[in-house]
């Protein structure tokens, strides 16, 4: 399970993005969160990713609590989850190819050697074809990027995906491709999936259930 219990976050603890979020993702189950640009949501993302520390509440994953992030997390914690940003440009190293992208996550855990054979092993998978492998993220587009961000995001065979606003800069075509491709790998493998975004029809389509941003919060206290 990835449980997200009464969570507090925001980038200035004295003024929080939003208080007391709660949301659960069963293992297998893919779970969409909707809600309007600006609402928190993609804070709440980052912290069920481990890249946010909270101001409050738990983050439990596979029935451990999280009490270390990013880089002081342990390996196998930090490993299990993978996540997908809305801005491919943003998330990648502009000096790196394609395929050195894709396998930036075997050489940050030691295992190099294994990242000729996983790379050919993604790309087609998400819609790469070699020739796009070895370019530079300024010399493809933006839906080709990020079928290599979507790639790095599975390297590792992560239990988890946390998919924040994955598609919203993406034609409906590569839209299309890059659900399937998520689909495909959480078939084969059981992960769970958080897909966070604001286009409901997408959400209701891809995921078994969707989650309103409004009801992972706290009911507002009554007026006096």
């Amino acid at each position: 399970m990835l449980e997200l219990d009464s969570v507090t976050a925001g980038y200035d603890p004295r003024k929080p993005v939003f208080r007391g979020a709660s949301l659960t993702v069963a293992p297998g189950e893919a779970v969409g969160l909707l809600g309007p640009s600006g609402c928190g949501k993609s804070t709440l993302a980052r912290v069920a990713a481990l890249l946010h520390r909270p101001d409050a509440g738990r983050l439990v994953l596979d029935g451990t609590e999280i009490t270390a992030w990013r880089h002081h997390a342990p390996r196998e914690q930090r490993t299990a989850v993978g996540v997908v940003f809305q801005q491919p440009r943003t998330a990648a190293d502009p000096r790196l190819s394609l395929a050195d992208l894709i396998a930036e996550p075997l050489r940050a855990t030691g295992r190099k050697a294994e990242a000729p054979a996983r790379v050919a092993e993604l790309a087609p998978a998400v819609g790469l074809t070699p020739d796009l492998l070895t370019r530079r993220p300024h010399a493809v587009s933006d839906g080709q990027l990020q079928r290599a961000c979507l790639a790095r995001a599975l390297t590792l065979k992560p239990r988890w995906l946390v998919c924040d606003e994955m598609t919203a800069m993406l034609d409906a075509s590569t839209t299309a491709a890059l659900v399937a491709a998520v689909e495909t790998y959480r078939a084969e493998t059981g992960a769970g999936l958080l897909a966070v975004g604001h286009d409901r029809v997408l959400l209701n389509r891809w995921c078994d259930r969707t989650v309103e941003w409004k009801n992972c919060l706290p009911p507002e206290p009554p007026a006096d």
